[in-house]
């Protein structure tokens, strides 16, 4: 028995920490999806920026995020101080600890919601996209993924009075991508549109991005990492019920991803009557951000149509954003914060346990705190250091402003 014990503990956090992995590997998905959308004159200062903020957001959570997001004030709105990471479980512990028994590695746990705030985070960057200072984002980064995003976890994922109130959100459409759309649009808001884009009579001018090969391959990327972070949240594998149940969240996952996109280039046709690239990318995105409030409830055919309203709903967000003139490079907005409002509005479609007037609450509470503190810091940014470049600079072009260097040297010439 005991030796059952141990391996159903290995395994468990072996499959914790491989899940983990693979949402680290999405990090690289969104760097290759923004730059790919943007102009070959910001690309290195974008990739700067993104492996820039997996750092610090790894850093902040170690040193205060996660002990804000776990904390001990079960069912509260204002989270302590918890521990730090602390020792290991023991062999005792584990063996002797019956159902209450740790069936996981504490770091294994850590390591697994580190490279969560770290996705919230990315969708940030690629919305402020090419007219944001770089250090100006990266202080926000700073505050974002120390305070701002482990307060709203808190509340749900540690225990917190979202948690006590019924509200259902199993890998975070709305802690993770919810919240890191709400924050986009603070910077968004505050930050302006990009010069060129709109017209004086409101015309919307098409900006396009410098490599859609490398936007696709990011696409995929992601799509590849959302396995782990959909299948890692059912946290648990090593026993029969379980280990259907992690199957089913795969299968549903990819799912939904392909009706999003299949959605999404339908509806483009038929609006534009061209096959848009970038709408299609944008659709599977959706869809696997409108799964991922719920990816266990659903039948296979469930997932696809949940994928698919994102992928329609998507594709209206981004036109709708442009005629409110909000400037957002990438459909991170689009994509995380509006597609993710309505995977949490989905939940109850397939979940008994789920109301839809606790995920109301959710979705409000958790929008309302994102935005509001965001919207505090970036305005804070703006008065104390300024939070956009020169019109000058971003003619120029952000990676000789920031990074003094081009991504495609051969190709590309300052101001171009």
């Amino acid at each position: 028995m005991e030796d059952l014990i141990q391996l159903q503990y290995a395994v468990d956090t072996f499959y914790f920490l491989v899940c983990g992995v693979l949402v680290m590997f999405m990090a690289a998905g969104f760097a290759m999806l923004e730059a790919g959308l943007v102009r070959a004159k910001n690309t290195t200062e974008i990739l700067t920026k993104n492996i820039a903020l997996y750092s610090i957001a790894c850093t902040m959570y170690l040193l205060v995020g996660y002990h804000i997001m776990y904390s001990s004030d079960a069912g509260s709105w204002i989270p302590s101080l918890g521990a730090l990471i602390g020792d290991e479980h023991t062999t005792e512990a584990v063996l002797k600890g019956g159902e209450d028994a740790p069936y996981y590695s504490l770091r294994s746990d850590f390591f697994f919601q580190v490279v969560f705030v770290a996705t919230a985070m990315s969708v940030v960057s690629g919305a402020v996209a090419e007219r944001m200072k770089l250090w100006a984002f990266l202080l926000f980064a700073v505050v974002f993924t120390g305070f701002i995003y482990p307060i709203e976890g808190f509340w749900k994922w540690g225990g917190g009075a979202l948690d006590a109130a019924g509200f259902n959100d199993f890998a975070g459409s709305g802690i993770v991508h919810m919240a890191g759309g709400a924050a986009a649009l603070a910077g968004v808001i505050l930050l302006g549109a990009r010069k060129g884009k709109y017209g004086p009579n409101g015309e919307v001018m098409a900006i396009p991005g410098a490599n859609l090969p490398l936007a696709t391959l990011g696409t995929f990327i992601l799509w590849f990492g959302w396995f782990g972070f959909n299948g890692g949240s059912e946290l648990k594998l090593s026993n029969i019920d379980e280990a259907n149940a992690v199957a089913q969240v795969f299968v549903n996952t990819n799912a939904a991803a392909a009706g999003g996109l299949i959605a999404a280039i339908i509806v483009a046709r038929l609006m534009f009557n061209k096959t848009d690239l970038t709408m299609a990318l944008n659709g599977a995105l959706a869809g696997l951000v409108a799964i991922t409030a719920e990816p266990l409830a659903p039948t296979a055919q469930g997932a696809v149509a949940i994928g698919a309203v994102g992928g329609v709903l998507v594709v209206f967000s981004i036109l709708i954003m442009d005629k409110l003139k909000l400037d957002d490079p990438v459909g991170a907005i689009s994509v995380h914060g509006v597609v993710g409002v309505w995977g949490l509005l989905a939940v109850p479609l397939t979940n008994g346990d789920a109301t839809f007037g606790a995920q109301i609450m959710g979705i409000a509470v958790i929008f309302a705190w994102t935005f509001c503190a965001s919207f505090a810091v970036w305005f804070a940014l703006k008065m104390i250091m300024g939070i956009r470049v020169s019109e000058e600079q971003e003619y120029e072009g952000m990676d000789m402003v920031d990074c003094g260097m081009e991504a495609y040297p051969e190709f590309t010439a300052s101001g171009k």
